[in-house]
């Protein structure tokens, strides 16, 4: 039987945002699948474009000055880029919820917690606002919010930040998403509430079934709590693999450099770094994006950007870089 088609199929996606300096061209031919009920993490740099990835998906981007150059987004075999925006507005928040990156700034200081959790249960389940209020007090409860029946009416200027993310939580599975999109969900927190709240989320995933895109730079998180990886370099997926598979045989030299930084058991290990700087996404060198900074660099790396190629003719470990193509490798 052919195997199920993924939950969330981005193919080719292109945006680009019109500023001062030019074009930028945050997001750069992204091929992404989420299978339904697994853990997808997108990482790398901060500005690597993993966010407007997530943006881009529930169309929340502004336009102008942003715009779609290319692509298709599919969730659940719907085409995204053509609903009109009422469906779309169907849609998020309710078989698609985001975590956005800042509690603090996410959350509406005018309004009390209990009632941004209820906006979304009334607007997509149809309850009444005693019901919705009776469902919001099962949702702080369920993320651990402590005295949930004071906190209800309490304003985000009340709460701490683990308690602030933990309403962004349960704003977020209030509907019961098949996807929920983490953007950075323990940005600012201890990494006592990171952990609880890593926890919570996996309990989650297993109780409601739902998918998770976990954006984040934090590769320690990556392999605790993923169970594919995607990296991100310049606007471009330059590797995707099984989160084990990734850690223990990384393919693309960015991919290497990254898991060099990272501290080791070793202590005689010297921590490498990745020389050079990221391009400015409104000037990218020709090729390869990343070229200036590696050490394997080609010819061929310098006059045009690779394709990804299969691992070991594996369609689950992918990296687009022309260090495994034979026919480059033979006339360099």
């Amino acid at each position: 039987m052919p195997p199920p088609s993924p939950l969330l199929d981005i193919e080719n996606l292109s945006t680009s945002f019109d500023t001062d300096e030019g074009t930028v061209l945050a997001v750069r031919g992204v091929d992404l699948q989420v299978a339904r009920g697994e853990t997808l993490a997108l990482v790398g740099e901060s500005g690597c474009g993993k966010s407007v990835t997530a943006l881009s998906t529930l169309r929340l981007l502004p336009m102008p000055p942003g715009r779609f150059d290319s692509g298709r987004i599919r969730f659940n075999s719907n085409d995204l880029m053509s609903l009109p925006e009422e469906a779309m507005e169907g849609i998020r928040g309710n078989d698609i919820s985001m975590i956005f990156q800042e509690p603090m700034t996410s959350l509406n200081p005018i309004f009390t917690v209990g009632d941004q959790i209820a906006e979304a249960i009334i607007l997509h389940q149809d309850k009444t606002l005693e019901e919705a209020r009776r469902v919001t007090l099962e949702l702080l409860r369920k993320v651990a919010i402590p005295s949930p029946e004071q906190r209800i009416d309490q304003y985000p200027h009340e709460l701490s930040g683990g308690m602030k993310q933990r309403v962004m939580i349960a704003m977020a599975i209030a509907c019961r998403p098949a996807l929920l999109i983490a953007d950075e969900p323990t940005t600012a927190l201890d990494v006592t509430i990171e952990a609880q709240i890593l926890e919570l989320l996996g309990s989650l995933r297993k109780e409601i079934g739902m998918a998770i895109l976990l954006i984040t730079h934090n590769l320690a998180i990556v392999a605790q709590f993923a169970d594919r990886v995607s990296v991100m370099y310049s606007g471009k997926m330059v590797e995707e693999a099984p989160v084990e598979i990734l850690f223990d045989s990384p393919m693309h030299p960015y991919t290497r450099g990254l898991l060099n930084s990272l501290p080791s058991e070793d202590r005689e290990r010297k921590l490498e770094s990745i020389p050079g700087a990221v391009p400015h996404p409104a000037h990218l060198p020709r090729g390869c994006a990343f070229h200036p900074r590696c050490g394997d660099v080609m010819p061929c790396c310098r006059e045009q950007d690779p394709p990804k190629f299969d691992i070991s003719g594996s369609a689950r470990h992918r990296t687009a870089c022309w260090l495994y193509d034979n026919s480059a490798m033979e006339n360099s």
